[in-house]
């Protein structure tokens, strides 16, 4: 019997690799419902190939826009669109890959629904790990990782007992700068940002990956998704991109797991998950070519994004809500041009800095705070 999905922002990079998964294995899978953003011309494509019963778009000028092509569906728009879409009881499991706090309210609606959810936004967990764990947990529904290194984790949790783990390594490939002086980072544009070195990701995870801000991120992730405390939470810079991630058990061994530094991997373990298929031809790693592998501590001087999202994790609260609202909010600035790529630090830090955190946050504190959060941002830009 196929599985049946839907793929929330099956326009991005993520959506577009779930996709080709999807091709991959066409005898495992259906596809229940697509949502898009405004990319109309490839979302137009990929309704007429997939023919979902559910369809979604950003805004409801663009539903009516869609509508004049696509005349055999209703279309769904917004915020509400996704909840729709996620809550279908036909869904086995659903992808999130759409980007922002716009992906909580959807995944909630499915775990309420005892959907399964492959997660590719991780700013869901970051500004409401607690609620959506909690509640997971309460409809015995699984959060599968698509992030590479969660992923990663998770296929090393896999082959132990949980309670046995003594230490994530989290490792990152250092992004566009590792090799660069503070000084050529302050002077960085769009377009050197954007050349990540290994990775082909969204603009927004990209610039993360220049500041390491998506280390840190990742790291409160990982403290959801695992019940790891934070002391135990290491990032390492591993410019090869082979070891996705490690994990140190109580007994002093450490299992990585290893690969081609390919996102369709992690998406179709997601997905496919717990069988594993032959899937898309990555290429075979072939160690005597790789040569050698290296490690090193992240540069903080000149990466402190990373402090910060570690600050802001062990606060709690709705500091890391806080923490994932400014820099979003600062990161779209610098793609349009108005900011410096190191001001991204700058107006997370201040941003933090004024905030009055809530302790045990419920989900309307975690919006108040976010949209307080973004209107403080977007006054210092």
């Amino acid at each position: 019997m196929k599985k049946k999905i839907s793929i929330l922002g099956s326009t991005g990079s993520i959506g577009k690799q779930a996709l080709e998964v999807v091709d991959c294995l066409q005898d495992k899978f259906e596809i229940v419902g697509l949502a898009a953003g405004s990319n109309l011309e490839e979302f137009k494509k990929q309704i007429r190939k997939y023919n979902p019963e559910f369809v979604s778009v950003k805004t409801q000028e663009l539903a009516q826009e869609l509508k004049k092509d696509i005349k055999n569906k209703e279309i769904l728009w917004g915020n509400d669109g996704l909840v729709e879409i996620a809550k279908n009881t036909q869904n086995d499991i659903i992808l999130s890959a759409v980007t922002g706090l716009n992906g909580l309210f959807p995944v909630l609606a499915a775990v309420d629904k005892g959907i399964d959810i492959a997660l590719a936004n991780k700013e869901t967990l970051v500004a409401a790990g607690n609620i959506v764990m909690n509640k997971a947990k309460e409809k015995n529904v699984k959060i599968l990782p698509v992030d590479s290194e969660h992923s990663a984790i998770f296929q090393c949790l896999a082959s132990r007992d949980f309670s046995n783990a003594k230490k994530l390594i989290i490792t990152g490939s250092g992004g566009p700068f590792r090799n660069k002086s503070l000084e050529e980072i302050q002077k960085a544009t769009v377009e050197e940002t954007l050349a990540h070195p290994n990775w082909s990701m969204g603009d927004k995870i990209t610039v993360d990956s220049a500041t390491l801000m998506n280390k840190g991120l990742e790291v409160i992730e990982a403290r959801w998704l695992f019940g790891i405390d934070y002391k135990n939470i290491e990032v390492v810079i591993h410019p090869q991109s082979i070891v996705h991630s490690a994990v140190e058990f109580l007994d002093g061994s450490v299992i990585a797991q290893m690969g081609l530094p390919s996102m369709h991997i992690p998406i179709q373990y997601a997905l496919t998950y717990p069988e594993t298929f032959e899937g898309i031809k990555t290429g075979t790693m072939i160690f005597a070519q790789i040569g050698k592998l290296e490690f090193e501590k992240p540069d903080l001087e000149k990466f402190p994004c990373l402090n910060l999202a570690y600050e802001a994790g062990i606060k709690g609260g709705t500091y890391p809500t806080v923490l994932n609202a400014s820099n979003e909010e600062a990161v779209y600035a610098f793609l349009r041009g108005e900011i410096k790529l190191t001001e991204i630090y700058s107006i997370v830090y201040k941003a933090l800095e004024q905030h009055n955190c809530i302790q045990n946050p419920g989900l309307e504190d975690i919006i108040e705070t976010d949209k307080k959060t973004r209107i403080f941002a977007q006054n210092l830009i």
